[in-house]
């Protein structure tokens, strides 16, 4: 349809449920949106994501209508209250929240350590969730979560937030059509500086690979499958302060392909050099910085518009880091599409994560 065409039917393309990113600022290309909102509401608000999450939440008054959020600690929920993501919400107990009538989802946004406990009584009471990560430091407890929500025919939607980034997209595009060939090698760094008072709140778990390292973990195993093997580097560069560790490399072994990720939480302006890069026997994906996005990609031979060579790849403009997830997440309880990502993958993922981060697994 040309622009003309387009415009003098808008009015009916909307009242179907069909918008265009050109107009709505949405990055998704196009989707079909439904007018059903699914009533949802949110668990918890120490995880470091929940803010944003909520915010998008309501922003996505199309798709979504929250209902409230829970908080117990009654510190918090003071400290928060004028904050712009919750101003004006209700704020109930948990009880209160899965016993809404009508209610369909839940954004789990804890402390990472209740994570999975608050997802398997969400999933319990018959509900969706969204599922901030990492999802805890036991491989057992998050397999039963995913296990009771395949049986009970529910989404868990995890929260890694690359997911959706336009330039992943392209990459995950690029790999699974064959364009890059045979992946031989990949490259992660992801990486911040953080204050005393975040350093002593994360000492209490694995360090940087857990707690940022997971996110390109996620996209690693997108790409290339399960690993075969996984060796963990460890390092604390402040032992005198605190335990955190906060300096981490594992080397992830395939058949064919080796994998590096690095992350540490010591690094000066570490957003601007985070980077994610998969190299083919035919090419190559080269994502620096991660956000925003900008992509390099190189070539044997062209591939639909694109050259044979290096050659830099104009991306979408994203409307929010969150967006396009949790539109996909709507869309996935709606019946509208399959989730891309399996149990299967969320499993291994998760152990990954956690013997990348040195953890044992069960």
């Amino acid at each position: 349809m040309n622009r003309r065409g387009f415009l003098q039917n808008g009015g009916k393309l909307v009242g179907m449920g069909i918008v265009a990113s050109s107009l709505t600022g949405n990055s998704t290309a196009w989707a079909i949106r439904s007018s059903k909102r699914i009533k949802i509401g949110q668990i918890g608000t120490a995880h470091a994501h929940a803010a944003g999450k909520m915010a998008t939440l309501r922003k996505l008054s199309q798709d979504y209508d929250v209902v409230g959020i829970v908080e117990p600690d009654l510190d918090q929920q003071s400290r928060l209250k004028d904050h712009s993501a919750y101003r004006g919400l209700k704020w109930l107990t948990e009880e209160q929240l899965l016993n809404t009538s009508g209610l369909q989802a839940v954004a789990v946004e804890t402390d990472v350590a209740e994570l999975v406990p608050s997802g398997m009584r969400c999933v319990s009471a018959g509900m969706h969730i969204h599922l901030d990560k990492p999802a805890g430091v036991s491989l057992a407890e998050f397999r039963a979560l995913l296990d009771e929500a395949t049986r009970r025919k529910l989404t868990v939607q995890m929260g890694y937030m690359f997911r959706h980034n336009q330039a992943f997209q392209f990459c995950f595009k690029a790999a699974r059509e064959g364009w890059l060939g045979n992946a031989f090698e990949i490259h992660g760094v992801i990486s911040k500086t953080v204050d005393a008072e975040q350093r002593k709140k994360l000492a209490r778990y694995p360090g940087s690979m857990f707690e940022l390292g997971c996110h390109l973990i996620d996209a690693m195993v997108r790409v290339v499958g399960k690993p075969d093997r996984i060796t963990s580097f460890s390092r604390g560069t402040r032992p005198e302060q605190d335990s955190l560790v906060d300096n981490q490399l594992a080397v992830f072994e395939y058949a064919e392909c080796t994998a590096t990720i690095r992350s540490a939480l010591v690094e000066v302006a570490g957003e601007k050099r985070r980077q994610f890069v998969v190299c083919g026997d035919r090419g190559t994906v080269e994502i620096r910085p991660l956000e925003p996005p900008r992509l390099l990609l190189a070539l044997d031979q062209p591939r639909e518009k694109y050259e044979r060579g290096y050659q830099e790849v104009n991306l979408p403009h994203m409307s929010g880091r969150y967006d396009d997830q949790l539109i996909d997440l709507a869309r996935i309880i709606r019946g509208e599409k399959d989730s891309e990502y399996t149990a299967e993958h969320d499993l291994a993922v998760q152990e990954a994560v956690l013997k990348a981060s040195g953890v044992p697994t069960d």
